[in-house]
């Protein structure tokens, strides 16, 4: 006899111990916690040179060739994603999750031709078109992860008001850049939130092993994708063959790999469940 699976299903029953009754209001809290800190802070602009990356390779014509084609792997995981995940959107592992999920797979696409497109002449108006679907991706990852973790949540709105925050939070840097005092705090308060949230709800709602592995992995590639990011010169400087951006994109398609992974994972569960039944 075969049986039914969700997320939720294989939390982690050590301690047995049960939830506290103020946990669940912890991510509100933090989240309320970030967005004061960032309003007191005051805007935070662009870096001055931001657009001047260290790629200097040129192949078959293509200027920057290495931070543009380093985006193609963003598209391979994210039809991984879709051709593996959309399949099952309406099965226990994944129904509450797949509006978000989605958005994240759509966005993920997106990302490797919006980051292309800004890097073959990047300036501040092409990088609306690499920063929309790079918050469009955040948006969807903290909806389907909540999904996750909180059975029996709706997470169609929510997928949809977070995209909209997602939008406007390009938005509003587009439109503070070109009045002379740029300010990123929206986009940012939406890239920082998920390294935050998805392992607290994970922590305070026992979710699986597996995901807990896949998204520490992913969040932990990702902070190294920041930091090459921010050393894109030194980077070139010092190996000569590859530059910190590029490589910022190659480590950050990894992180987006092991979160398609640790959904896939799921599935994989469930046969070898119903294998050994």
């Amino acid at each position: 006899m075969q049986t039914s699976f969700s997320p939720l299903d294989a939390r982690s029953s050590g301690s047995g111990l049960p939830m506290k009754p103020w946990s669940k209001h912890a991510p509100t809290i933090v989240t309320i916690g970030i967005i004061v800190i960032l309003a007191v802070h005051g805007r935070i602009a662009q870096p001055v040179h931001y657009n001047e990356f260290a790629d200097l390779s040129v192949v078959f014509g293509i200027h920057r060739a290495a931070d543009v084609l380093s985006n193609a792997g963003f598209a391979l995981v994210a039809v991984w994603g879709w051709l593996t995940l959309r399949p099952r959107r309406a099965s226990d592992q994944l129904r509450a999750g797949w509006p978000g999920y989605r958005l994240f797979l759509i966005g993920l696409f997106l990302t490797a031709f919006g980051s292309a497109f800004y890097h073959l002449a990047p300036d501040n108006v092409r990088l609306i078109w690499d920063r929309l679907p790079i918050a469009l991706a955040c948006a969807g990852l903290l909806v389907g992860v909540r999904g996750d973790t909180q059975p029996g949540l709706k997470t169609e709105i929510e997928a949809i008001v977070l995209g909209f925050f997602a939008v406007a939070s390009v938005a509003w840097w587009a439109y503070t850049d070109r009045s002379g005092a740029d300010d990123l705090r929206p986009y940012l308060l939406l890239q920082g939130l998920p390294l935050v949230l998805i392992p607290l709800w994970q922590a305070i709602y026992r979710a699986p092993g597996t995901d807990r592995i896949a998204f520490a992995g992913a969040m932990v590639l990702y902070v190294l994708a920041k930091v090459a990011e921010v050393l894109d010169h030194e980077i070139a400087n010092a190996l000569g063959f590859v530059s910190g951006h590029t490589l910022k994109h190659l480590i950050a398609t990894a992180a987006t790999a092991a979160v398609v992974w640790g959904l896939t994972r799921r599935f994989s569960a469930q046969r070898r469940s119903g294998n050994a039944e």
